[in-house]
């Protein structure tokens, strides 16, 4: 699903949720970095006042002090000397002192004292990291776990975020001035140019001064957590009770107490259903109509999360419930029948999000927007290259042959809910049901599944020591949202797994879930424990957390004790990978052009914000979807939840297949997969082509899966 972390320095000073996976590159990110959870109970919807004209200051003239330094400490140490002040200007504010004196102090040219303070540093941010992750992480406990009925004071602790001063009261220790003047503050540009060359304590050398090239106050930053944490819960808390959804004859398609949030569970439920003959279309076509009613915010919001209304998504009628259709226990709340449309909640949960961006504008000078630090800073792969990845799958001239073999299997014409067939993946011939029995009677709780962890990673290849090791190092909690994955941020705490699980126990959706966050969990106990620096503990972006999570979940049927995959299972395997990354390339597209909207509209409502995204989701399926699946005009591509809850996070999940495809071949030309996800995981957060060459090879590309494709239609 995603990654959810609270670093400082993004401390994440995620993710997603870091979100992300190395502090330096997201220290300036949106709180979802930060503080992952969930929100105030009464946010406001009205745009943040913009950042005061204060946020620039004068830099001090440094030639004469660059000039006595150079004489000071020899010629040798000019570079880093006319390097290091440069940086400290860049940040230096009046209040903060005598920039001059500072400078002389504490510019370290004695390589012992140099790498005694690098030891130094990485020790002290690593706990300092862990700790403030663990803080986040205990204050959004009610929040992101399932506890039973939150209290008015959970969402109230869950919105504050422990880590918002860290960075600017670093730099008013004088701390971060350290670091930037006696280590190399780095562009992409360079760190691409030279990867082949830097050694990894280079590596780590770029991620310590990283964390100090954006200087947003406090108050700045709690606002972007405050952001966060309300669409994070309003996210988590969007429900739908499915046995209330009736069509024009009154009848009831869905099971009594299933309930299904949106979008994760509701595309899944939309996957499952291709194995009911009976009324599995029916089934499809009602799931779509409910998403496209809260793309356009049509849905009565009445029936969110309600259980004694039931709802027509066709005609959006809304009627009391028989008391007999009611399921037990169900959440509080009033069965008056109001057809009244959710206000724009869903789109002033993102306009929260873009105004606190716009606060943060201002102080990242070298990426000035949130798409410009998604991209640049966090991702560190450039928006148009991302962008060229996407449209290179989309427009593919394999994407009406696949279709066409769709078609050929289904018997029918395609209709926009085949945007997620599911019909490529083995074991996918078996029904939702037989598969939640097998899931609900193995997993009854969390714990249980906790205590499969070593046996599933030894069917996953790892040995019994290192499959011991790991699940010493990974809890497992029921979580109240679709689930995540929380890295810790020291050796010593331990990263969580969270997976919906029902009373009846964990569904198939909760197990496949769970075994996706499972491989981001191993991802990040490699990642830290066994890396050789700290400061690059995590991976390259999301994107990569996100394939070897991919890697992981592609093997559950296997690990239900389904067998293993032959030929013409791999064979179904690729042309899976192909069509679920068709599918979300489009969806990322989108998260990035309602970004770029934003950014030329500013003052826009909710309402305006409503409309603009429906009409981008509207373009990009008619340009790429509608001539394949049909249904023109549809506003499908706006539902994933990450929209709201995780802005520019949507471009992971396509560069996530690209690179879980590019580790899948490698993994079958030399496995196995336990030795060598771990060889993998432990390289650290260096840039994204260098990780993907010291793991299989070759750079970031689409090329492998779409040579694999050719040869799968070919067979």
């Amino acid at each position: 699903m995603r990654v959810r972390s609270m670093r400082v320095g993004p401390l994440s000073l995620s993710g997603a949720i870091v979100l992300f996976s190395n502090p330096a590159q997201a220290v300036f990110l949106l709180p979802w970095l930060v503080v992952l959870g969930c929100a105030s109970p009464r946010p406001s919807s009205a745009p943040l006042a913009d950042p005061p004209m204060t946020t620039h200051f004068q830099k001090p003239e440094t030639a004469a002090l660059k000039a006595e330094l150079v004489a000071r400490h020899g010629e040798a140490s000019r570079a880093r000397i006319e390097r290091g002040v440069d940086q400290v200007a860049a940040q230096w504010r009046p209040e903060d002192g005598e920039l001059e004196a500072f400078v002389r102090e504490h510019f370290i040219s004695d390589p012992k004292v140099l790498e005694a303070t690098f030891g130094r540093m990485e020790r002290v941010f690593e706990q300092l990291d862990g700790h403030l992750n663990e803080l986040g992480r205990e204050l959004r406990w009610a929040t992101d776990v399932d506890q039973g009925p939150l209290l008015p004071v959970d969402p109230l602790f869950a919105a504050y975020d422990p880590g918002a001063p860290v960075t600017e009261d670093l730099f008013r220790a004088k701390v971060g001035f350290v670091v930037l003047l006696n280590f190399p503050l780095t562009t992409l540009a360079e760190r691409v140019a030279h990867a082949k060359d830097y050694t990894r304590r280079q590596w780590a050398e770029t991620r310590l001064a990283g964390r100090f090239y954006r200087r947003v106050p406090s108050e700045v930053q709690q606002q972007v957590s405050r952001a966060g944490a309300e669409a994070d819960l309003y996210i988590s808390e969007y429900n739908l009770w499915m046995h209330h959804l009736v069509n024009e004859r009154g009848e009831r398609l869905f099971p009594k107490g299933m309930r299904l949030i949106s979008h994760w569970n509701l595309r899944d439920e939309l996957k499952a259903d291709y194995t009911d003959a009976a009324q599995g279309i029916a089934k499809q076509r009602m799931i779509v109509q409910v998403m496209e009613r809260i793309v356009t915010q049509t849905i009565p919001a009445a029936v969110i999360n309600n259980p004694r209304l039931d709802w027509n998504p066709f005609t959006n009628a809304v009627t009391e419930a028989p008391s007999s259709s009611v399921e037990e226990n169900v959440p509080s709340g009033q069965a008056r029948a109001e057809a009244a449309p959710e206000p724009d909640t869903r789109y002033a949960r993102l306009l929260a999000h873009f105004h606190a961006a716009r606060r943060v504008d201002p102080y990242v000078p070298v990426a000035p927007t949130q798409i410009a630090r998604a991209f640049e800073l966090q991702r560190e792969l450039p928006e148009e290259r991302v962008k060229a990845i996407l449209e290179q799958v989309l427009t593919s001239p394999l994407v009406p042959r696949v279709a066409q073999l769709i078609e050929q299997r289904l018997g029918r014409k395609l209709e926009p809910q085949d945007l997620w067939f599911n019909g490529f993946r083995p074991g996918s011939s078996r029904s939702e049901v037989e598969l939640d029995r097998l899931t609900r009677q193995r997993y009854p709780t969390a714990e249980a599944f906790a205590q499969d962890i070593p046996r599933l990673l030894r069917g996953l290849g790892f040995s019994k020591e290192r499959a011991a090791y790991l699940a010493e190092r990974i809890r497992v909690d029921p979580s109240r949202g679709a689930g995540h994955a929380m890295q810790a941020a020291r050796r010593g705490d331990f990263p969580h797994l969270r997976t919906r699980v029902e009373k009846e126990g964990m569904n198939y959706k909760g197990y496949n879930i769970a075994v996706h966050e499972l491989g981001h969990n191993v991802e990040q106990v490699f990642s830290l424990y066994d890396v050789d620096h700290t400061l690059l503990a995590g991976v390259p972006n999301n994107a990569f957390t996100e394939a070897l999570a991919f890697v992981f979940q592609a093997r559950d049927m296997e690990l239900l004790g389904q067998g293993k995959p032959d030929a013409a299972a791999e064979r179904e395997r690729v042309l899976n990978d192909f069509w679920q990354t068709w599918e979300i390339a489009g969806v990322a597209l989108v998260d990035i052009a309602v970004w770029h909207w934003m950014y030329e509209h500013p003052e826009a409502t909710p309402a305006q914000l409503r409309d603009a995204t429906a009409s981008i989701a509207r373009e990009h399926w008619d340009r790429y979807y509608a001539p394949v699946l049909g249904g023109k005009g549809s506003p499908l591509l706006g539902i994933y939840s990450h929209m709201i809850s995780y802005p520019l996070y949507l471009p992971d999940y396509p560069l996530g297949h690209l690179i879980a495809f590019q580790i899948e071949e490698h993994l079958h030309q030399k496995g196995p997969l336990g030795v060598e996800f771990e060889r993998m995981a432990r390289q650290g957060a260096v840039t994204p082509d260098a990780w993907m060459v010291g793991a299989t090879g070759s750079p970031v590309s689409a090329e492998p899966l779409l040579r694999a494709t050719e040869a799968a239609l070919a067979r």
